[in-house]
């Protein structure tokens, strides 16, 4: 009786390591998503300002929007790692 009490928990533990995994890649993915769409309204706000004040510098206004859009990507790649354990 107790060897089967023992694999029960082992496999119980088991399912509980790789659900909060999924877990995390979802909130890796999801909490990176927001920040990137906050960062990128904000970036791309300051850049259309900017953007009737010096329109020759256009290159560096989109620079910058791109910056904000890295980190969901990052948050996309934090999920594959976690996943993939």
């Amino acid at each position: 009786m107790l060897p089967l009490l023992l694999l029960g928990a082992i496999a119980f533990a088991q399912t509980a390591q790789s659900g909060s995994q999924y877990i995390g890649a979802g909130l890796a993915v999801g909490l990176a998503g927001l920040g990137a769409g906050i960062g990128v309204g904000i970036a791309g706000a300051a850049a259309i300002s900017a953007l009737v004040e010096k329109p020759q510098e256009r290159v560096w206004y989109l620079i910058f929007v791109a910056l904000a859009e890295a980190i969901a990507i990052y948050g996309l790649l934090i999920s594959f790692i976690l996943s993939a354990k």
